[in-house]
């Protein structure tokens, strides 16, 4: 399938998703990868990470850049050689990056009622006060606060940065696809937009830029 969604966030920002239904091998026709990414889809066992991985050169040719104007600095963390931000993800059947001047993150998440047992592991009693004082659809609620978190972490790419200690969700609804994320690492605190959006029962949030 061709490009599934594209999201421009602004003048310099834009969101593109990909549905994955091809195969790898459909996938792997026309792209060519550096000798390190050729080795590392050669690595790997999973199909699904194979077909996501290859589907994501498809998503920055779309962006009219190619395998060879990325990189990955010592942290995992993905940059463009022309100096502009960029963040990846990946989940299932659905891929995305978001591309900006300024730093940005991304997370794509399917919506499974497993994240209820692992909750604890990344939400405050404060943002499970507001779920089920809103009387929010518990599953959905949690991959938002998940993205949320996910994609800020993506975005300061820090080591010791805890998603239950270190950020927090401001109280939202599903009213508004608006939602606000804060930082507090190092005796330093830095707030942040971010948007969601669903689509087939997965669910994207990304950073817009500041």
């Amino acid at each position: 399938m061709p490009l599934y969604k594209t999201i421009t966030v602004d003048q310099s920002t834009k969101v593109l998703i990909w549905k994955i239904e091809e195969s790898y091998e459909t996938l792997a026709e026309g792209i060519t990868l550096t000798p390190h990414c050729t080795a590392r889809v050669s690595g790997m066992k999973s199909e699904m990470h194979r077909r996501g991985f290859m589907s994501i050169r498809h998503l920055l040719a779309e962006a009219n850049y190619s395998d060879f104007d990325l990189f990955y600095d010592d942290l995992g963390k993905p940059h463009l050689r022309d100096e502009n931000y960029i963040s990846i993800t990946h989940s299932y059947n659905f891929s995305g990056i978001i591309i900006s001047d300024k730093p940005v993150g991304i997370d794509i998440e399917k919506q499974r009622e497993k994240i209820n047992r692992i909750s604890h592991k990344f939400v405050s009693e404060t943002e499970l006060s507001f779920i089920q004082n809103k009387q929010l659809d518990v599953t959905r609620a949690l991959t938002i606060i998940w993205g949320v978190k996910e994609s800020l972490y993506k975005l300061y790419a820090t080591p010791g940065l805890s998603f239950e200690q270190h950020v927090q969700v401001a109280s939202f609804d599903f009213s508004s696809p608006f939602v606000g994320g804060k930082v507090n690492y190092e005796n330093r605190t830095t707030e942040f937009d971010l948007v969601y959006d669903e689509f087939e029962g997965f669910t994207c949030v990304y950073v817009t830029p500041f």
